[in-house]
């Protein structure tokens, strides 16, 4: 009786556990908000795909890195106010939270 006890705490308690370890081990898919995927596949993409006017491209490593180390919150203000070619909020009427989650899809699919 103490092992069927013992055994049903122990699959509870991966049941619990299990979420919060995928999460932990850096399952970013299911950290980003897919406001921000919606965003960048309709407006982003057009600049961030091919490398327009230095855009950094989607999936490069190398050219995201100096800008993920200046913070998520320094890249969100450039989202919102634009910088050389990049208009403000990237052309599109996103608010605030939208532009953050498609900086955020940009930064884990680019790490």
């Amino acid at each position: 009786m103490f092992k069927l006890a013992y055994a049903a705490s122990a699959i509870a308690l991966g049941v619990v556990l299990a979420p919060a370890a995928a999460f932990a081990a850096g399952d970013a898919a299911a950290a980003v908000n897919p406001a921000g995927e919606k965003l960048y596949k309709s407006a982003c993409v057009t600049c961030h795909s091919t490398g327009i006017a230095n855009a950094p491209k989607l999936g490069n490593k190398a050219a995201w890195a100096p800008l993920i180390a200046q913070g998520m919150d320094a890249m969100v203000e450039v989202a919102i106010k634009g910088k050389g070619a990049m208009p403000p909020r990237g052309a599109s009427s996103a608010d605030d939270v939208t532009l953050r989650a498609a900086v955020e899809y940009m930064v884990h699919a680019s790490q």
